[in-house]
């Protein structure tokens, strides 16, 4: 199991660094937060564990960049927060777990091991189908009936977001917090505009529309009525 350490205390880091390789584990540390999201982003690493608080680029700007990007590897904050408000805020950036500090270090590996295991207990999805639509989310594909579709950045993300809760009426504040990243309302018609472009791309033509708004809910992507 390969770990990053992104924390800026050397102690700390090497403290860490020290038990979890006696652990067995592999540890890599970056000592900035921009450091830490070049080498979170650019290697495969099964776990993070990111201090909140770290110079150039704090623990909740990397989380969000990371899975704005699609990179969902788990992560690990460490913080000297203790207030509900803050571990609200970084469980909706992406966190998967809290430590404040100080901590025994059994506790850490303990948390280690169990997001291990929850991360051993998902298949990871390469792709995502549904009737002739093929979304490839590695090589950032879209066909539909063998045909290539070409999507924008946010357009892909929206298809796959959707994808992934098929069958499932998704709603527009969803939308905006999972695809966008807004915890608040732009009032705008964002959603909707991206939506019907999505439409024309991969529904006009084809004798199925699997794009559906479910009214006064939300939307929906399914290939039966």
């Amino acid at each position: 199991m390969r770990i990053l350490v992104i924390e800026d205390d050397v102690e700390t880091a090497a403290y860490i660094a020290g038990g979890l390789t006696e652990e067995g584990y592999v540890v890599a540390h970056a000592a900035s937060g921009r450091e830490g999201l070049f080498l979170a982003a650019a290697e495969p690493f099964d776990l993070l564990i990111v201090d909140r608080m770290l110079p150039q680029l704090d623990g909740l700007a990397i989380v969000r960049t990371l899975r704005a990007s699609r990179i969902e590897t788990p992560v690990l904050f460490l913080t000297t927060m203790s207030g509900v408000d803050d571990r609200v805020s970084g469980l909706n950036a992406g966190a998967d777990d809290y430590l404040v500090k100080p901590f025994a270090f059994s506790e850490l590996v303990a948390r280690v091991k169990a997001l291990g295991r929850r991360a051993r207990g998902k298949a990871a999805e390469v792709s995502l189908k549904l009737a002739d639509l093929e979304v490839d989310l590695v090589k950032r594909t879209v066909r539909r009936a063998g045909r290539l579709i070409n999507l924008q950045p946010r357009e892909f993300r929206l298809l796959a977001y959707l994808m992934q809760h098929a069958g499932e009426v998704v709603t527009r504040t969803m939308l905006l917090e999972n695809v966008w990243d807004y915890h608040f309302d732009p009032r705008t018609n964002i959603v909707e505009s991206h939506l019907s472009r999505l439409r024309a791309k991969v529904d006009k033509g084809f004798a199925i529309e699997l794009i559906r708004t479910v009214r006064g809910a939300g939307y929906c992507i399914r290939d039966v009525d």
